[in-house]
């Protein structure tokens, strides 16, 4: 009896966590095959005797390095977040679980090509591995993991789901049926996802050689950098998302893609006219009523430390699962969240041969959120502004609400990519995208905005893009560190429209003798001085970007739909037409809170914007009390081309950064890779580990270490050398 009290004394998460003796001999067997190099930056080599081998080693150093990560990607896409963080989450929930469907995974994973199902067994194998050898490590829910995991996120991108414009707010007005229940929570202004690509052909470098520069601005902390190498061919070195087995965004021997985030419209919306007979529903479609297909979907969530469930009836026509109700009709929304197709393609890109093995890769055409910046060894340079692209009635609007009763509103097929805005080698040289219009891609050379149909890119220009244009096109006899430098351009040129705004309005409207002057006068001046340049000892920095803030949300909108004006023309309008007091006001605010902080509102930029890491919890804390580095760089929704995102955090006056540039990288296609890299604080998520932070200072001040690549570079700087499962 003593026995039996002690196994029920013992957690559950110790037999949860135990697997067969058939799979732990299966993971031993493979985990012989791979050998993980740790080199002085902690980064993982992982190099398999099959692409299965590395697989397995990859997830299994993502989990040596951030378990926690990896493990909340999947709970989110799972659809189980509210068994965390409690009813809050019920509704994200539900809109995750309408839109991935996990009997959808599990079917492509019965059906998936041998060498397919052999990753998604590896990938599952090595994290699976991992919580074997790594009984210390609690799951906060997912005690094992199953190979068809990898197919409910397939393309990478921070931005998991298109919904068009439909909001968590509206999906819990709809099914909670409470019409005023929910309202969507204002966005942070400056917090933008996005990212920088260029590429240089070989017309403008100093060696001949295509030069790719890489640099997503998302979450900190969201991708680690790492090496892949099989025997099968496989050799790509660059950033993944936590918990994915492909290498996002990287290169390999022969060439290198960076992705960006657009517009292109993925997802439409369609007005049901739904009607009741008896105990079901019909919805109208060409002239006739089709039955509504319902669903029951239960979420179980957190109530007081027990676990609750409720169980919603969801609904269906054949444009997919109903999201809303407008104007009395129910809105459904037809998108591609995920497909088997697009894993595939992010897969098969990685081991791409060059320029026409890429194309090949985009021809499967499941890249649904992102634009490519390309290139090779061969000297090409391409860009492709999206890639799976319905082909739909040029004479709608369809960022608008879709007719759903009419088969005129359907898509019809996909666009070859022949037909999407692309451009291959521009006359010019260059190629830049920072989420803007793909029409000043390549200055001059770009495509014709004329010659595409408006959904296809409603994207308009931003000031990153404009800063862009401005680097690129002043500058011949490229090598990676000027490719760095002109990456890590400063200038904010948002605020060569605004701030003269403020300044003639002032000088124009305001006499000495008024007491508005007498608080503004001296902030306005050393506006005027500014060169529009962030610097740390900036005072001038400090007060733009606080200011900025506070103006109309209208100036801080990167994406847009189609028929809208754009961060530039928004900009532009508002700092024509804006008042005294809408210049002032913000400014008086901007003064007073610096003052109420420090004591006095002349604080220079670096003082106030700061770099710090000092827990791996996925919501970042922050302590004005302890160590942190000033960070000259901002938010690149002002103009500036590097990202860095910082605001105050409860507790603190100075702010802190959350995102922007996170893995940097330069990269030259020679008969031999050279490349150059950065990571925002550094590889590891273990706060014990120097690789938690050893690239702190490095990233504040942009400085960049050299990309080990070849094997041989790799074992001169080697740290520790080993098979999974070794201590």
């Amino acid at each position: 009896m003593k026995y039996l009290l002690l196994l029920f004394c013992l957690p559950l998460s110790l037999f949860a966590q135990r697997f067969t003796k058939a799979e732990i001999a299966r993971y031993e067997q493979q985990a012989k095959r791979v050998t993980i190099v740790r080199d002085n930056w902690g980064i993982p080599h992982i190099y398999g005797k099959s692409d299965a081998d590395a697989v397995f080693g990859l997830l299994y150093a993502q989990c040596e390095d951030d378990f926690k990560r990896v493990e909340m990607n999947y709970i989110e896409k799972l659809g189980r977040t509210a068994e965390l963080k409690g009813e809050s989450a019920l509704y994200n929930d539900l809109q995750i679980k309408l839109l991935i469907d996990t009997t959808e995974a599990i079917s492509d994973y019965k059906k998936a090509e041998p060498w397919l199902k052999k990753l998604l067994q590896a990938y599952a194998d090595g994290i699976n591995y991992y919580l074997y050898k790594h009984p210390q490590t609690k799951p906060a829910l997912l005690q094992r993991f199953e190979p068809w995991y990898q197919l409910l996120w397939t393309d990478g991108s921070i931005g998991a789901i298109s919904t068009a414009d439909l909001s968590v707010a509206e999906l819990k007005n709809f099914y909670s049926g409470e019409v005023t229940a929910a309202i969507a929570p204002p966005k942070d202004p400056e917090h933008q996802t996005g990212s920088n690509g260029f590429a240089f052909g070989p017309s403008i470098t100093a060696s001949g050689n295509a030069i790719l520069y890489i640099n997503p601005h998302v979450t900190f902390y969201f991708r680690p950098e790492v090496q892949v190498v099989s025997d099968e061919g496989l050799h790509a070195y660059g950033a993944v998302t936590w918990g994915q087995f492909f290498v996002y965004q990287g290169f390999n021997k022969y060439c290198g893609w960076m992705h960006t985030s657009c517009n292109v419209d993925v997802a439409d919306i369609y007005a049901e006219k739904v009607t009741k007979k008896g105990d079901a529903f019909f919805y109208e479609y060409n002239q006739q009523l089709k039955p509504v297909a319902e669903k029951k979907i239960t979420i179980k969530y957190l109530d007081n430390n027990e676990l609750k469930s409720k169980t919603f009836t969801t609904y269906f026509t054949h444009h997919g699962p109903v999201m809303a109700k407008r104007e009395g009709k129910w809105v459904s929304l037809r998108s591609f969240n995920r497909s088997m197709t697009s894993l595939v393609q992010s897969w098969q890109r990685t081991k791409a041969k060059g320029f026409e093995e890429y194309k090949k890769t985009m021809e499967l055409k499941g890249n649904t959120s992102n634009n490519t910046v390309f290139a090779d060894n061969k000297g090409n340079i391409a860009y492709w502004h999206g890639n799976y692209v319905p082909i739909r009635d040029n004479a709608l609007n369809w960022s608008k609400l879709m007719d759903g009763t009419t088969p005129a509103t359907e898509w019809k097929g996909l666009h070859p990519v022949n037909e999407t805005v692309h451009i291959y080698n521009p006359t010019n040289g260059w190629i830049q995208n920072c989420n803007s219009t793909p029409f000043t891609v390549s200055g001059p050379a770009s495509p014709k905005r004329e010659n595409y149909p408006p959904y296809m890119a409603p994207d308009g220009e931003n000031f990153r893009g404009i800063n862009a244009v401005r680097v690129l096109s002043n500058q011949k006899g490229y090598t990676l560190d000027k490719v760095i430098e002109a990456g890590y351009d400063t200038y904010l040129s948002a605020f060569e429209v605004l701030v003269p705004a403020l300044v003639t309005s002032f000088e124009k409207n305001v006499k000495p003798s008024d007491s508005l002057y007498t608080s503004l006068a001296e902030a306005v001046q050393l506006l005027k001085k500014w060169d529009y340049h962030v610097s740390e000892n900036s005072v001038a920095t400090t007060i733009a970007i606080e200011w900025a803030q506070k103006l109309t949300p209208t100036i801080t909108r990167l994406y847009i739909d189609q028929g809208e004006r754009d961060q530039v023309e928004n900009t532009k309008l508002f700092a024509a037409n804006a008042t005294l007091t809408q210049l002032t006001t913000p400014l008086l605010a901007t003064l007073a809170e610096l003052k109420t902080k420090f004591g006095k509102w002349q604080m220079p930029w670096g003082e106030v914007n700061r770099f710090q890491r000092l827990t791996n919890d996925i919501q970042s804390k922050h302590d004005d009390a302890q160590p942190s580095y000033p960070v000259k760089y901002a938010s690149a929704l002002w103009g500036m081309l590097p990202s860095y995102n910082s605001r105050p955090y409860a507790g603190t006056n100075k702010r802190y950064g959350v995102s922007g540039n996170s893995f940097i990288c330069a990269v030259e296609f020679g008969p031999r890779i050279k490349a150059k890299s950065l990571l925002a604080g550094g590889n590891s998520g273990d706060p014990a580990s120097k690789h938690f932070s050893d690239q702190a200072e490095m990233y504040t001040q942009g400085k960049f270490k050299e990309v080990l690549f070849y094997k041989e570079d790799v074992l001169k700087h080697a740290e520790r050398t080993y098979h999974p499962g070794q201590p």
